[in-house]
């Protein structure tokens, strides 16, 4: 009675601190953001991004531009159509944020005269205009075709530059600004691509996702809730629990500054789904002693007693699940690894701080208290668990063919990445970028840094100029870079424009005279801007920067394998030094660090639980046989990822230690409520049963509320959250078969209690 005089003394100082904590972290709520900076994907402590980051530090940076494709039907060389084309450009120019605007109508053909006199002419003379002489004049010159104008004739395309890590709210801006100009204008089809294009299109998307996840993960609450407890008591306390979880994780995050990432977008899911677990656990027990016990207070005393434990050991290893994705050389995951980590530890804490006082002021529903009815679940239970007993051996069997089909397929599972991943086949923006791969060579950056090994020339040298031609060629016919700037494309068309723009002449000038006749020419463009956009003050770096398709990175991967081994061949290395650079080379080199973080990950993760259970349950076999039965569902989702083709990337990787942190829940209550049983002095058949009986509900419940919640991702735009739901919904069921077949089998057959008093019977 003194203990029950005591938690009623501090019931209203715990609940006041809980009231004011979650008001003021509901406030920070409102400062949280998102953020699709996919730069935060790039490796960090790498040698390869310190390299791009210097040498960007020099030029500009690779990505900050956008493509216009502007589409014509009956094809683009019509007088009016190049018109409208030509004022859409001037308007665009105008944008604030923009730098400049090619575009055919506002290009240039240059001619170079004998003493370095130049003249220049339109390619597009509107006072002249004539359709099929200026289509063939335009097509005669390789450098715009799939660069200005498509192969085809049916589009143009604007190349847009902007200024430099254009803010969130500038991209917006400058988003706004273009869709007013271009609804402005009447052509057949305007596209557009581009980083900006692809961060808000991903900021918007994510928006709209978070706001639906949370909508649909409150409703789904409800519904099981109510399912579950058939009761309007059984579906508003626990959403005080799960409500004020999220309100904390949320508020933890506008309070720190940090923002919501793409892979963050399916927190509300997760945060419901893992509240839920810890939430139906004590509640299912709660109402379970109630029925039996005559006070409300001592039926809290002893749910909390029995679950208690277990439910901080599920809310430890999950979190480690979490937590362990901090070995991801890539921040966005460590983010939401600790950030998951944390909120998992925060639904537990307030699962047993607020619940066991709304319990008491709240006793529970009406018809427990006084019909101490039992639960309809214990006959199908008691059914299936003299089914387990009987066929253990079909069951060891079965076990043993779904692990070596499992193994069979997680050997098939491959890595390969795209820049639009994420997003599913018939979304616009991949339908633009698709066409942008197409017809202009693509969008997806292409960087290569040549450095001279002799500082004391420079790369205005002959034969430097020819060993870097010799690359550009392979890169033009066999790589498939479409070149947008190099010094040695300028020198080209400088040489074709010497000689009356006759396309016999697009070739590197022969002579040092004429490289040094065109160098001056070229630095007197742009006031020397041009220049200075390709080759570094000291003249010994120079730059090929281009697009390519968005091929994967295994496609692209063997490219680069296949340059390096003709430029070893050739010798081309003995006096440069090439090196593939830029974000999206980056990006791709993510995935190498993949399958090393992933194994460190999820080892330390299952070994640090690993050590937990053996150091609670003090049993050697105990321990071993909770793992194994967890590593089956982890085996059973890489298998169904090899044979489904799935491939490992980003959004997929971190899928392996959330599955395992979430999947060893049940096992651990499952082993709680066993030892407990042990402890009171019953046998081990007996224990088993009790265990059975009592955790099965609350795990096949949980294992629906989170295989439900998880299912909630299936809605989502981007292909990275679909396959996590998906494949999660796939890990906790094939967990829940797991532990209510093989592990209570294992720890019939291999376990021998070493507790006095205890039979194995």
């Amino acid at each position: 009675m003194v203990r029950e005089e005591k938690f009623k003394k501090y019931i209203w100082v715990v609940l006041g601190f809980f009231i004011l904590v979650t008001a003021y972290l509901g406030y920070e709520v409102t400062k949280v953001r998102f953020d699709y900076d996919f730069e935060k994907f790039f490796p960090t402590n790498d040698e390869e991004t310190d390299f791009f980051l210097n040498y960007r530090s020099k030029f500009s940076s690779d990505n900050d531009f956008l493509l216009i494709s502007v589409e014509a039907n009956d094809g683009i060389f019509q007088k009016s159509f190049l018109q409208e084309v030509d004022a859409f450009t001037r308007e665009v120019e105008k944008i604030k944020s923009i730098e400049f605007v090619n575009s055919i109508t506002n290009q240039e053909e240059y001619f170079i005269f004998t003493g370095g006199v130049t003249d220049s002419k339109p390619y597009i003379d509107f006072n002249d205009f004539d359709s099929e002489r200026d289509s063939i004049r335009i097509y005669k010159n390789d450098e715009l075709i799939n660069t200005a104008v498509a192969k085809d004739g049916k589009s143009l395309c604007l190349f847009v530059r902007h200024e430099d890590y254009l803010s969130i709210n500038k991209s917006d801006d400058l988003i706004f600004d273009l869709n007013k100009v271009i609804e402005s204008h009447s052509f057949d089809k305007v596209r557009m691509a581009g980083r900006t294009i692809g961060e808000k299109y991903y900021i918007d998307n994510m928006t709209f996702e978070m706001a639906l996840f949370i909508g649909l993960s409150v409703f789904l609450v409800i519904f099981f809730l109510f399912i579950a407890f058939k009761s309007i008591w059984g579906v508003l306390i626990p959403q005080v629990v799960i409500l004020s979880s999220m309100v904390w994780v949320l508020g933890g995050m506008g309070f720190f500054g940090q923002p919501i990432n793409i892979i963050l977008c399916s927190l509300p899911s997760i945060m419901f789904v893992v509240s839920m677990s810890d939430v139906i656990h004590l509640v299912s027990r709660y109402l379970d002693v109630l029925r039996t016990e005559d006070t409300v207070f001592k039926a809290i005393t002893i749910a909390v007693k029995e679950v208690g434990m277990a439910t901080f050991l599920t809310s430890l290893t999950t979190s480690i699940g979490f937590f362990s994705l901090y070995f991801v050389n890539i921040q966005p995951i460590r983010s939401f690894g600790v950030i998951m980590g944390i909120g998992v530890l925060i639904a537990f804490i307030l699962t047993f701080l607020t619940l066991p006082i709304l319990f008491y002021l709240f006793p529970g529903p009406k018809y427990v208290r006084e019909e101490k009815k039992d639960h309809f679940w214990r006959k199908y239970l008691e059914s299936s668990f003299v089914l387990v007993i009987r066929r253990q051996k079909t069951i060891f069997i079965t076990t043993g063919v779904v692990v070596l089909l499992s193994i069979i397929g997680l050997m098939r599972i491959d890595t390969n990445n795209f820049l639009m991943d994420d997003l599913k086949e018939n979304e616009p923006l991949k339908l633009d970028f698709n066409f942008f791969d197409d017809h202009y060579g693509g969008v997806r950056p292409f960087e290569l840094s040549v450095t001279l090994r002799d500082t004391s020339i420079s790369v205005w040298d002959k034969e430097v100029l020819q060993k870097i031609n010799t690359i550009e060629e392979y890169l033009s016919l066999n790589y498939g870079v479409g070149i947008k700037m190099s010094l040695i494309t300028m020198l080209k068309i400088a040489n074709r424009s010497s000689h009356a723009g006759n396309k016999e002449y697009y070739i590197l000038p022969t002579s040092t005279k004429k490289i040094r006749k065109y160098r001056r020419a070229l630095r007197l463009g742009a006031k020397g801007e041009f220049v200075k956009s390709i080759i570094d003050s000291a003249e010994n770096v120079t730059r090929i920067t281009g697009t390519i398709a968005d091929l994967g990175n295994q496609i692209i991967s063997k490219k680069n394998d296949d340059l390096f081994n003709f430029i070893k061949k050739n010798k081309l290395d003995e006096m440069l030094e090439f090196n593939i650079t830029g974000t999206a080379h980056l990006v791709d080199k993510n995935l190498k660090y993949l399958s090393i973080s992933l194994v460190r990950g999820l080892g330390v993760s299952i070994f640090i639980v690993a050590l937990i259970i053996g150091f609670v349950y003090r049993s050697g076999s105990i321990l071993v046989i909770s793992i194994i039965t967890n590593l089956i569902p982890l085996l059973f989702i890489g298998g169904v990822m090899g044979f489904m083709g799935v491939e490992l990337k980003t959004s997929t990787s971190i899928i392996f230690t959330i599955a395992f942190g979430i999947a060893v829940d049940d096992t651990i209550h499952f082993l709680g409520k066993f030892k407990y049983e042990l402890l009171k002095g019953k046998g081990k058949m007996y224990a088993l049963k009790r265990s059975y009986l009592t955790t099965g509900k609350a795990m096949i419940l949980t294992t629906l509320i989170l295989c439900s919640g998880f299912m909630l991702l299936l809605f989502s735009s981007f292909l990275g959250t679909f396959y996590m739901g998906l494949l999660l919904c796939v890990t906790l069921f094939v967990a829940l078969i797991a532990d209510l077949t093989i592990l209570p089998i294992m720890l019939m057959v291999f376990y021998k209690p070493k507790l006095k008093g205890v039979s194995n019977k």
